[in-house]
């Protein structure tokens, strides 16, 4: 029907309810700071890991991966975002517009 869906469903969870969340799952490199840092969350989180999706497929690594997970839970929780300089600006501004803590501040998926 023309629609690209992206699912990972290992760490998937049946919830009947709407609302926050407070489990720390997923894989470390796309965890959002509202999960590093142990606060409540929701879907919205799907968006910051799309921001990560973004940023892999233009650069071919994540923008947090670091030598240990301590150190990239600390990238990830000061959004400490570096980009090469290959990538355009329209790319890094796409990306820094997901890629923000405060939820309410990213762009919507229309």
């Amino acid at each position: 029907m023309g629609t690209i869906k992206i699912a990972d469903f290992g760490w998937s969870v049946y919830s009947p309810k709407e609302g926050w969340r407070e489990t720390l799952c997923g894989t470390l490199d796309y965890l959002p700071p509202e999960m590093v840092t142990g606060d409540v969350h929701d879907y919205w989180v799907d968006i910051w890991s799309l921001g990560i999706l973004c940023y892999e497929f233009c650069c071919g690594v994540p923008p947090f991966e670091a030598g240990t997970h301590e150190k990239t839970y600390n990238w990830i929780k000061d959004i400490d975002l570096e980009f090469p300089s290959h990538l355009s600006t329209d790319a890094r501004d796409l990306i820094t517009q997901i890629l923000v803590r405060d939820p309410i501040k990213w762009i919507s998926l229309q």
